[in-house]
């Protein structure tokens, strides 16, 4: 069942059990009050007649039957509109009474004791409903019982009238009523089945599907939260797409690295093998077999490293990035200098804390890059400032900068931008993963830029913390 139909029938339930009771107990005290005001009415009647009768007997003390029944008589002629049938008696003796067919109900109506009052409702055996009052009084010596009866059957008519009334307004009202609460429900509850709409639509692979926000209420809330939970679930799968195309890609370079190696590896020892080469063609065929074993040896080890970085918690101390750089710079020069490279350095003094194993592996990884790029010589700059909670660290060169299309795919691993160059030299294209990795665990970053005049620039920044000692 619809939400928007259980909301109609919970608001005709209320509707039925808040009207049905307002309208019942208001035609019920509507009654009441009406049988009041006949009961009042009947006994000022009854009042009137025995202080009529007690007035003659004041006269006239020895006031005989025939007189009170002649008073009786004028009496109910007099008042003939308020009693329906009118009774007077002794204990033995009944002194007049009116013979109707609401005179056959006083004959059975109980009598009460001197100066006493009973009121009775009776219906009538023509289907009419009446209002019965006994009363007596002693005079004389003897009691006497006035009795009359009222005809109260438009009182029971009016309670059908507004009963019948009140069964119409109530059906009216609970048409309304269904029609007006399903159509508020319906409005209410359209959020929700868009809500339910763009549910399915994300079930059904439309990650970008959002639910429209028309209100502040609750509704709206919570159309918002589903919004940002989309929101966030949609940048998770792409992040999941993504690992996964990084993961085929790094599966089919790992097997393109090892193909053209070992490809190398079985044709020279198959050549070794056949025995038809001469001394120097096995010393130059051993030679290949040696530095592909080589080349296999390396690629290991730069995985090896890859798998063992992703294990964190490594102990950090407290290092000087400037005193770490210009030991590097100091050592690279040599040998940067017979390829025409100057290496410079401008670092600011501070103290933090990194592992230096990791960070001098990092350094020579973004150098090499860095002088493979200049096949024509060129300068590199190593910078270091000191944050709050660490350090940054640039590598800048004069090579030609990086490809624009290729800045988001560098620390991918086996991606090379020159892939030519990068075999001719050796590299496998696993560094800058290794980087990435690194500033990782030191909790940093790492970014790449091309230079406004020319080449790169590198930026490293480790929020590891500071030394005690620079504190």
């Amino acid at each position: 069942m619809k939400f928007r139909i259980k909301m109609t029938l919970c608001m005709l339930a209320l509707l039925s059990a808040l009207f049905g009771a307002g309208g019942s107990l208001l035609i019920a005290e509507s009654f009441q009050d009406s049988l009041e005001r006949e009961r009042d009415a009947a006994f000022t009647s009854c009042r009137m007649a025995w202080t009529a009768l007690q007035i003659v007997n004041g006269l006239d003390p020895y006031l005989d039957s025939d007189a009170l029944s002649v008073t009786m008589a004028q009496l109910y002629e007099q008042d003939r509109s308020s009693w329906a049938a009118l009774r007077l008696s002794t204990e033995e003796t009944v002194l007049y009474s009116v013979d109707n067919t609401a005179s056959y109900l006083l004959q059975n109506t109980a009598r009460p004791d001197s100066g006493g009052c009973i009121f009775t409702i009776m219906p009538g055996p023509d289907g009419e409903q009446y209002l019965l009052l006994s009363s007596a009084v002693e005079t004389n010596g003897d009691i006497l019982y006035l009795q009359t009866a009222h005809n109260i059957s438009a009182l029971y008519t009016m309670r059908r009238s507004q009963q019948k009334t009140y069964l119409r307004v109530f059906g009216i009202m609970a048409l309304l009523c269904a029609v007006l609460s399903y159509t508020v429900s319906k409005v209410l509850t359209r959020p929700l089945v868009g809500l339910s709409r763009t549910s399915r639509a994300i079930a059904g692979g439309d990650f970008s599907s959002r639910v429209p926000v028309r209100s502040a209420d609750e509704i709206g809330a919570v159309s918002e939260d589903f919004n940002a939970m989309a929101a966030q679930m949609e940048e998770t799968i792409s992040q999941l797409h993504q690992a996964v195309e990084r993961q085929e890609r790094f599966v089919g370079s790992f097997a393109h690295e090892m193909k053209t190696p070992m490809t190398s590896l079985i044709g020279y020892a198959e050549l070794l093998r056949s025995g038809t080469l001469t001394p120097e063609e096995q010393t130059e065929a051993a030679g290949y077999i040696y530095s592909e074993g080589k080349r296999l040896e390396n690629l290991s080890r730069k995985l090896l490293e890859l798998l063992v970085l992703k294990q964190k918690g490594l102990p950090f101390t407290e290092i000087s990035p400037s005193d770490l750089i210009g030991e590097l710079v100091e050592r690279l020069r040599p040998l940067c200098v017979k390829r025409n490279i100057a290496v410079t350095s401008d670092c600011q003094r501070g103290i933090c804390l990194m592992e230096p194993d990791l960070i001098w592996s990092l350094l020579l990884n973004l150098t090499d890059n860095a002088q493979k790029a200049m096949d024509n010589g060129g300068h590199i700059l190593f910078r270091s400032d000191m944050l709050a909670d660490g350090c940054r660290i640039q590598v800048m060169d004069d090579g030609p900068g990086i490809p624009p299309e290729a800045l988001e795919h560098l620390t991918e691993a086996f991606y090379r931008v020159d892939k030519a160059r990068s075999r001719r030299q050796g590299g496998f294209g696993l560094g800058l993963a290794l980087c990435q990795e690194i500033a990782a665990l030191h909790n940093g970053t790492i970014s790449f830029q091309n230079r406004p005049s020319r080449g790169a620039c590198v930026t490293v920044e480790l929020h590891s913390g500071r030394g005690e000692t620079a504190k």
